[in-house]
């Protein structure tokens, strides 16, 4: 065996050696530069082997290295295929074979979907379907609709910040966002849902203060200035609002559109297979 890859490596080399000029002297790629038996490996197989813009040392390794595991892979395939019993060979027949069908149908199913699937979902079918599975969307986490904002501790302006920040006119928080270059982080809109969890990342705040509702918090550490405003919350194992579990509900109701569009696409070919008589059971 080591003999046969010193002959296989000087092979490699002298042939990696034409192969890097093979496009300016038009080497024939139909040329063999190794072979493991009955199986052979041409030039032609090198051609897209190697990068771009890539330098002859690191491509006679990477030749090589090629060239190495195409040998091993062609030797212990044929050590596999003389030491399996013919029942194993057929099992493995016979999967290959299922799994090419399965591939097969499943793309044509595919593509069946994305043609004829309905995607459209109104608001009254996001709603019925939520009042109907109420119980089964309870929260595994913690929910807040939050306003805060994060600053440098020595901002100028800091009385007209806070002024702004705790009114509840939208033009002062408007008024906000002009600036929010000037912020280190901020979230004004406290009428969407937000995971507790991330909150917790951005401020300095625990999780039992931030769990109740409060119109103004303010601290100061050596970071920076936060001010913290809680509109709402919900406790773990709450039923999840519907406009926080929505992209949910589309997900489930396109999955049960897509089930029941699969049988029916299946009804109509086992039906049209049989009126034309190309299935029959005796």
């Amino acid at each position: 065996m080591m003999k046969y890859f010193a002959f296989l490596f000087c092979v490699v080399l002298f042939s990696s050696c034409d192969f890097f000029t093979m496009k300016e002297k038009e080497i024939n790629t139909s040329e063999v530069v190794a072979s493991v038996n009955t199986g052979k490996l041409f030039k032609k197989d090198l051609v897209n082997v190697l990068p771009k813009n890539i330098s002859s040392v690191d491509s006679l390794v990477l030749v090589k290295s090629y060239i190495q595991n195409w040998a091993i892979k062609r030797l212990l395939l044929e050590k596999a295929k003389n030491n399996i019993s013919l029942e194993s060979l057929n099992q493995i027949d016979n999967l290959v074979k299922d799994y090419k069908e399965s591939l097969l149908i499943n793309n044509f199913k595919e593509q069946l979907v994305k043609q004829q699937l309905d995607t459209v979902i109104s608001e009254e079918e996001l709603a019925e379907y939520y009042m109907l599975n109420k119980e089964n969307f309870k929260l595994n986490e913690e929910l807040v609709k939050i306003r805060y904002l994060h600053v440098d501790k020595n901002i100028k302006d800091k009385k007209d910040i806070l002024k702004l920040f705790k009114s509840d006119d939208i033009s002062d928080l408007e008024k906000l966002e002009k600036q929010e270059l000037s912020f280190k982080s901020h979230q004004f809109n406290d009428s969407v849902w937000t995971q507790l969890d991330n909150i917790l990342l951005k401020l300095p705040f625990s999780k039992e203060i931030l769990l109740k509702k409060t119109k103004f918090i303010e601290k100061q550490d050596s970071i920076g200035l936060y001010l913290v405003a809680i509109n709402d919350v919900l406790e773990r194992n709450s039923i999840a609002p519907l406009s926080y579990i929505t992209p949910t509900i589309e997900q489930m109701i396109l999955h049960k559109r897509k089930i029941e569009l699969l049988r029916e696409i299946e009804k109509i070919i086992v039906k049209d297979a049989t009126q034309n008589n190309n299935f029959k059971i005796y």
